[in-house]
C-alpha cells in the first residue's frame, strides 16, 4: 500500500541523481506541459561543478535561470557549517515575478555538487505521478538539528530527512513556502525548510491522510477493489489501511468509531472459560489473575478445564480460596479424559445456550493477563470476535497471524512485526487468532448458533475455529491499543521436578521475576539509602528473594535430601578436600546452577556494582550452595576467609519462628549480625579484610544460600 499523506508517502525520483523524494503538500492531477517548467539555481562563482550541471542541463535542454552569478556570497560556509540563507533571500525576490502563475512547475536544485540524467518531460512526468504539490529532495542525515528527527514521520523505504539541495512543485505553493523567510544570509536554508516541513498543519494541507493500494501488475492505482474468494483474507489486509483505518501520520484512523463504553449500568454477564490444555509455569498466577481482573465476579460464569493431573493441587487450592465468588463454576478435570475440542465446545456452549450471556471470554493457560482492564477494554471494542494482542518476552511469537499460507498456516504478513513490536498501534483484522479471545454472544446464538466450532477433520481447534469464523464472514480482530500482558513458554517445563517455576529464569523471565525476587528488590536502585543497610564495615544487606523462592529452595534440597556430612572430605570438589566444610547441597546436584548463575549476574551484579563502585563483576561463581544449621548436626562455622572476591548470604527461613541463635559476626570489626531476615542478602568481600564466623543456631533448622563470586 502507499500512503497519500503528505508525511509518509516516499516515491523515487531522478532530480539529482537516483535521489528520494519528500512530497510536502498535495494533490495536483493535470500533468504540467515543457512551457510551463521554471528551473532555478543559485551560484556565485563559474566553478567546475557549475560548468558541470550546465553542461548536462544543456544535453537534456533545460533552460536554467542562475541567481547570484558574480555576486559576493554571504550565506556562510555550508561545507562545514550552517548556512545558506542567501540563496532563500534571492529566491524569495525572484518568485515574486511569477506568483500569478498558478500552473507553473518550479525546480530548484543547488548546481555545484549537481548533475541531470533525464530530460524534463521525464521529470515532469515523474513529478505528476507523484501526485503532491510539493517534493523535496531527501538525506540519511537530520541536518542541521538531530534533535529533530524524532518528529520526523517513519517511512519504510528510502531516506528519512529533508534536504534542501533540491525540491519541486507548483509556484504558487513554491512561493507561500519562500515568502515565509525573514532570517538573515548566514540562517540555515534546510534548517528553515525542515520547520516547515515539521509543521503538520503545511505539510499536510488535505487533512487526514489516505492510504491507496498500487497494482504492481498494471503500476495503476485502483478505484474500487474486489477482493473474492481466496483474495478475501488480502481484502481484510488492505482494509486495516485504506482509506483512513491506520496511517503513518495519524494511527489508527477509526479505533474510536463505534466503541460500546459500559457505564455505571449493569455489566454485561460474561462466560470465562479457562483451558490448561498442557503443564504450564506460573498456573498460581494465572489462576489468581482471573479474579484480579476490575469486573466484578458476579457477572462471570466460570468452567475450567484442567487435563493435566500435575495441577490438580493448584486448583483446589485455587477454588478453596475463591468459590464463593463463583458459586456456578464448572471444574472439569483430567479423569472426564476430554477431547481438547470437546472442552472448548462445552464451554462455549454454556454461552450459546443461556439468552443471559452477553460474552464468552476464552483464556488458555500460557496467557499472562496483566492489565486488569483487558476484559472491559475488550467489551468496549464492540467487535464480534476479538483478541488482546500478546507476544512471548523479547520474541515475536505471539497469539495471532497477520496472514495464511497457500495450505492455510502461518505466513508473516508486512506488518507483523511492527505491529507485534507496538510500532504500528490499532485494531487489526487478522485470520488466525489464539489463546486469548472474546466472542459476542448474540453472534454465538446467530451466524455461529448451528455450527460446532472447534472440529474439522485433519486440524487443531484453534485452527478449526478460526476457519469456520473466517467462512462464516465473521471478522476477527487483534488490539494492540493497550499493553495487556504476554505469553508464557512451555517447551521446557519438567514437571518431574517438586518446583519447576524454579528453573523458569531464562525462559519466562518477567513471570520469574514477579514470583521468586523480592517485593521491595527494584528500590535498591530508587532509593539505596532506605533499602540497603550496612550493619558492618562494607557489609551491605539488601532484599533479593521472595519468601516462595526461599520455602522452594529449602523444600527442593530437603527432598533431594542428599547433604554433605560436613567433613573435610569432600568428593564433589576437584581436589577432594574442603577447608572449612558446612553441611550443604551444591546448587549443580539439583542441575540448578546455571539457574543460580544467571540469578546472580541479572539480580546481585547490579547491586555489587552499585555498592561497590568502580568494581565490574561478571558473577561468576565455582562455589553456590544451601547450608544447613542444627544444634545436632552444625550448630557454628569456625572463623574463615572465603574463596571469593566476595561472598552473597541469603537467609532462607525465619530467626524466632524456624530456629533460634545464629548470624555472622565479622572479628576484624567485632560486628554481629544476628537476626538475619528471610530472602535478605549479606554481600561483603571474600578475601583479607571480612574474616567471619558463623554464630551457634542454639533450636531449630536455619537455612542460608552461599555463592562465593569472582573466586
Amino acid at each position: 500500500h502507499e500512503n497519500e499523506s503528505s508525511s509518509s508517502t516516499f516515491a523515487f525520483g531522478f532530480l539529482i541523481l537516483l535521489i528520494i523524494l519528500i512530497p510536502i503538500f498535495s494533490l495536483h492531477s493535470s500533468h504540467p506541459s515543457l512551457e510551463n517548467l521554471l528551473v532555478l539555481t543559485v551560484a556565485t562563482e563559474q566553478t567546475d561543478g557549475f560548468e558541470r550541471f550546465m553542461r548536462t542541463a544543456k544535453e537534456f535542454n533545460y533552460t536554467v535561470k542562475v541567481l547570484g552569478l558574480g555576486k559576493e556570497w554571504k550565506g556562510g560556509d555550508v561545507a562545514r557549517t550552517v548556512g545558506g540563507g542567501q540563496k532563500v533571500r534571492w529566491l524569495k525576490k525572484e518568485l515574486q515575478k511569477y506568483k500569478d502563475r498558478p500552473e507553473l512547475v518550479i525546480l530548484f536544485v543547488d548546481s555545484y555538487d549537481v548533475i541531470f540524467a533525464s530530460s524534463p518531460r521525464e521529470l515532469l512526468w515523474k513529478f505528476s505521478r507523484m501526485g503532491h504539490r510539493v517534493v523535496f529532495s531527501a538525506e540519511a542525515f537530520c541536518w542541521p538539528n538531530q534533535k529533530l528527527s524524532s518528529k520526523y514521520p517513519a517511512v519504510k523505504n528510502g531516506k528519512r530527512f529533508l534536504n534542501s539541495g533540491g525540491f519541486i512543485g507548483y509556484a504558487p505553493d513554491i512561493i507561500g513556502i519562500i515568502q515565509q523567510w525573514k532570517q538573515k544570509d548566514n540562517d540555515d536554508d534546510q534548517l528553515f525548510y525542515t520547520n516547515i516541513y515539521l509543521d503538520k498543519v503545511q505539510r499536510d494541507d488535505t487533512g487526514r491522510g489516505r492510504v491507496r493500494v498500487r497494482n504492481v501488475a498494471y503500476d495503476t492505482l485502483p478505484i474500487i477493489i474486489h477482493g473474492n474468494g481466496p483474495t478475501k483474507l488480502q481484502l481484510n489486509y488492505l482494509g486495516n489501511y485504506i482509506p483512513t483505518a491506520w496511517t503513518h501520520d495519524s494511527g489508527c484512523g477509526i479505533c474510536d468509531d463505534d466503541l460500546f463504553y459500559l457505564g455505571d449500568v449493569p455489566l454485561p454477564i460474561v462466560q470465562v472459560g479457562v483451558f490448561i490444555e498442557q503443564p504450564t509455569p506460573f498456573l498460581e498466577e494465572f489462576l489468581e489473575r482471573l479474579v484480579s481482573q476490575s469486573y466484578p465476579t458476579d457477572r462471570l460464569r466460570l468452567f475450567i478445564h484442567n487435563n493435566e493431573v500435575h495441577h490438580e493441587p493448584h486448583i483446589q487450592r485455587f477454588w478453596d480460596r475463591h468459590r464463593r465468588r463463583f458459586p456456578n463454576a464448572r471444574i472439569v478435570g483430567p479423569e472426564e479424559n476430554l477431547e481438547q475440542a470437546q472442552a472448548r465446545t462445552m464451554a462455549v456452549e454454556l454461552c450459546r445456550e443461556d439468552p443471559t450471556c452477553d460474552y464468552y471470554f476464552s483464556i488458555d493457560a500460557d496467557v499472562v493477563l496483566e492489565n486488569p482492564d483487558t476484559l472491559r477494554i475488550l467489551i468496549e471494542e464492540n467487535k464480534q470476535v476479538i483478541a488482546p494482542m500478546l507476544s512471548r518476552h523479547g520474541k515475536l511469537w505471539s497469539n495471532f497471524w497477520g496472514a495464511l499460507s497457500p495450505e492455510g498456516f502461518y505466513a508473516r504478513s508486512e506488518d507483523y512485526i511492527d505491529i507485534v513490536q507496538g510500532k504500528r498501534v490499532g485494531v487489526w483484522n487478522v485470520p488466525y487468532i489464539t489463546q486469548v479471545y472474546l466472542i459476542r454472544g448474540m453472534t454465538l446464538r446467530t451466524r455461529l448458533a448451528q455450527i460446532g466450532l472447534f472440529s474439522q477433520q485433519g486440524q487443531d481447534p484453534d485452527m478449526a475455529f478460526c476457519r469456520i469464523v473466517r467462512d462464516q464472514g465473521i471478522f476477527m480482530f487483534v488490539s494492540n491499543r493497550d499493553v495487556f500482558g504476554h505469553l508464557v513458554s512451555t517447551s521446557s517445563y519438567n514437571i518431574s521436578r517438586l518446583h519447576p517455576d524454579m528453573w523458569q529464569i531464562f525462559d519466562n523471565p518477567m513471570d520469574w521475576k514477579e514470583k521468586y525476587i523480592h517485593e521491595n528488590y527494584t528500590k535498591i536502585f530508587e532509593d539505596d539509602k532506605n533499602t540497603v543497610e550496612q550493619p558492618c564495615p562494607d557489609v551491605y544487606w539488601f532484599p533479593v528473594l521472595s519468601d516462595r523462592m526461599c520455602d522452594e529452595l529449602v523444600e527442593t534440597m530437603e527432598s533431594y535430601g542428599q547433604w554433605s556430612g560436613g567433613g573435610h572430605k569432600d568428593k564433589r570438589l576437584a581436589g577432594g578436600y574442603e577447608n572449612v566444610p558446612t553441611v550443604d547441597i551444591h546448587m549443580n546436584q539439583i542441575d540448578f546452577e546455571k539457574e543460580w548463575l544467571k540469578f546472580l549476574k541479572q539480580y546481585v551484579a547490579p547491586v555489587t556494582e552499585k555498592l561497590y563502585p568502580g568494581y565490574y563483576t561478571e558473577a561468576r561463581a565455582v562455589m553456590n550452595f544451601v547450608v544447613r544449621y542444627r544444634p545436632n548436626e552444625q550448630p557454628l562455622l569456625r572463623p574463615h576467609h572465603d574463596s571469593s572476591t566476595f561472598t552473597i548470604n541469603i537467609a532462607l527461613n525465619n530467626k524466632g519462628k524456624d530456629y533460634q541463635g545464629g548470624g555472622c559476626r565479622f572479628l576484624r570489626y567485632d560486628c554481629r549480625v544476628e537476626s538475619p531476615r528471610k530472602g535478605w542478602s549479606f554481600l561483603h568481600p571474600g578475601r583479607l579484610t571480612h574474616y567471619h564466623e558463623g554464630l551457634p543456631t542454639t533450636q531449630g533448622t536455619r537455612y542460608i544460600a552461599v555463592s562465593f563470586v569472582d573466586p
